[in-house]
């Protein structure tokens, strides 16, 4: 039961965060004037990023049917825990 739920926040976490990734895409790959015009390999990799984030929870729910409840939960938390770790790297200027 505990699993399941924390599956469910997983989930939710997970949606925010591709929400996010999708909300400030513009940013990246828009062509206004604050735009960075990042090319197509950063294109690719940031949409292979936002698949993750919405496939992240659903393979957890597989792990944990099939009774890898440890694994489940560790694919579900991987897309926020690799963003707040992103966060931690300095800005280059």
């Amino acid at each position: 039961m505990v699993v399941k739920f924390l599956l469910v926040i997983a989930t939710i976490a997970d949606g925010a965060l591709a929400a996010l990734m999708v909300g400030v895409s513009g940013f990246f790959f828009g062509g206004g004037p604050e735009s960075m015009r990042a090319g197509a390999l950063a294109a690719a990799a940031y949409f292979v990023a936002v698949v993750a984030c919405l496939a992240a929870p659903v393979v957890g729910f597989i792990l944990n049917r099939q009774g890898k409840a440890a694994a489940g939960l560790a694919v579900a938390w991987l897309p926020p825990a690799v963003a707040l770790i992103a966060l931690l790297i300095p800005a280059p200027y």
